[in-house]
């Protein structure tokens, strides 16, 4: 099995689009409206197998604006993937070290939904 998409709930699909390409530089890999009312968005950060996605008219994108949290960005340098994020910017918290390996910084899409860019230190190269 792979997981390949996370449905985001937004209240704003085209600022949600804004935030996710323009901002953070994932590719937007859908954008259809297959029906009235339907509009389905997926976009996937660069190097992931897994997307995140949103839209309207669907059961999978009603939940509450906001209320993921704590996906996890993982990267090969925090210091500077969150310098990259801060210049196109994206209001990323400080960096933390967690202890044996793991730093983290967290920012917020534009509804609130939590991210936590990720580096752990045994995963560097093609370990990455």
């Amino acid at each position: 099995m792979k997981l390949e998409l996370i449905p985001l709930p937004v209240s704003d699909v085209d600022r949600a689009i804004a935030f996710y390409a323009d901002m953070l530089g994932f590719t937007k890999d859908v954008d259809v409206r297959p029906s009235e009312g339907v509009r389905v968005v997926q976009l996937t950060p660069e190097g992931s197998g897994c997307s995140v996605g949103f839209g309207t008219g669907l059961d999978v994108y009603a939940g509450e604006p906001g209320s993921a949290r704590g996906l996890h960005l993982v990267v090969e340098d925090i210091t500077e993937a969150r310098a990259e994020l801060v210049r196109r910017g994206v209001d990323v918290g400080e960096i933390r070290d967690f202890g044996g390996g793991v730093k983290g910084a967290d920012f917020s899409d534009p509804d609130g939904n939590t991210f936590e860019l990720q580096e752990m230190a045994w995963r560097k190269g093609a370990a990455y």
